[in-house]
């Protein structure tokens, strides 16, 4: 039997279009680059730590919770970093297929800009800790690389989708938080500004995609379903970097990691920054519904 061709994705995208020129900026020359920053501000907002609201948190000193705001700050940038490579590479390959030619257009924004994130995010790392994290073990995804083809394309798009989703739930709250550097805030700010349109794009192609396996063969969408949760679970995790509590000065840090990534505040936390995209795909049909 013949394998189906994956039908075309076709978007209205010419808001989206107009947008990116409209909000176009020079990154090389948008951002004032302070020689330092200031010791007794934190770089990450600390509510979004990954022990805020536990007793794990209120044990530290002082100096070593600035510390941790740090080293976690240093350590979401580098998860960008990585990620944006990941999803450039995955796009790049896609950018002139027949599938895509009608979002083609939208696409070498898309890149232009991806590019520019990875660029600004590596200057934070550098100029100010010296170094990025590595890029940790990915998600295998073996439980659906048995599944229909344009099942599989929805992995790629739906896994870029929920990267860019919790990473916008971080910038929206750091590009406002006062306590930050400015410098920090202003490169929240101007990924929150330029996320708003990806994500809105990355849902378009994920239903667009979503219909057609529906369609297709539905007995596929339960299979992505449980691979996209335990994709958001594995997604969450990443933020727990043990090299992040060393550099701290922590002990005890894969004992730590294990300690506050099971902790009920932390994943109530958890919940709150997956609601947003867990209510849309509940309501796309290949989701778990939101009780909260």
């Amino acid at each position: 039997m013949a394998v189906r061709e994956i039908e075309p994705v076709v978007l209205d995208l010419d808001r989206l279009e107009q947008m990116a020129e409209s909000g176009y900026y020079n990154p090389y020359t948008i951002f004032e680059w302070p020689d330092s920053m200031e010791p007794d501000k934190p770089w990450m907002s600390e509510n979004l730590t990954t022990l805020a609201g536990t007793e794990m948190w209120d044990e530290l000193t002082r100096e070593q919770q600035l510390a941790l705001t740090r080293y976690e700050a240093i350590n979401f940038f580098s998860l960008n970093i990585h990620g944006i490579r990941e999803l450039l590479s995955d796009v790049v390959m896609r950018i002139h297929e027949k599938t895509y030619a009608g979002v083609s257009e939208f696409l070498h924004h898309f890149i232009g800009e991806e590019n520019e994130h990875m660029w600004f995010f590596a200057q934070f790392c550098l100029r100010y800790g010296g170094k990025l994290y590595p890029a940790q073990p990915t998600l295998k995804a073996d439980s659906v690389a048995h599944l229909s083809p344009v099942a599989r394309e929805l992995v790629v798009f739906a896994r870029i989708l929920i990267f860019e989703e919790i990473v916008d739930y971080y910038n929206a709250h750091m590009a406002t938080d006062q306590s930050l550097p400015h410098i920090a805030r202003e490169i929240n700010r101007v990924h929150h500004q330029d996320e708003s349109r990806h994500v809105a794009f990355g849902r378009m192609v994920f239903t667009n995609l979503l219909e057609q396996v529906a369609e297709r063969d539905p007995d596929e969408v339960p299979v992505l379903a449980e691979y996209l949760e335990n994709y958001l679970q594995y997604s969450i995790a990443t933020l727990y970097n043990p090299a992040a509590y060393r550099d701290a000065g922590i002990p005890d840090a894969l004992k730590l990691r294990r300690r506050a990534l099971s902790h009920p505040v932390r994943v109530e936390a958890h919940d709150q920054v997956l609601k947003r995209t867990r209510k849309f795909l509940s309501k796309a049909g290949v989701g778990r519904e939101i009780v909260k």
